[in-house]
């Protein structure tokens, strides 16, 4: 798959993820965005890591297996946030 049309399916994936998870019961959803932390291509397969600006969105890494055309979606929330003194 083409790195830009897996970025513009990742997004579209992790939208609609997030749209489902926060609508209100009439269906509106405030503005948001969903960018890029990181991606790679190799191969025929391509990985990215996304989230939105929303407070508290979670992490959606997301995979594309080229030899499978199947797309894998893992979603990665913060669990706590420690200081360790080195």
């Amino acid at each position: 798959m083409d790195n830009e049309l897996f970025i513009a399916k990742c997004k579209g994936i992790v939208r609609n993820k997030i749209e489902e998870a926060i609508a209100d019961p009439s269906g509106a959803v405030p503005h948001f965005d969903v960018f890029i932390v990181w991606s790679c291509k190799t191969l025929q397969n391509n990985k990215a890591i996304l989230s939105a600006s929303i407070k508290g969105a979670p992490l959606y890494e997301v995979t594309h297996n080229g030899d499978k055309g199947e797309i894998y979606v893992d979603t990665y929330t913060k669990e706590s946030n420690e200081c360790i003194k080195v």
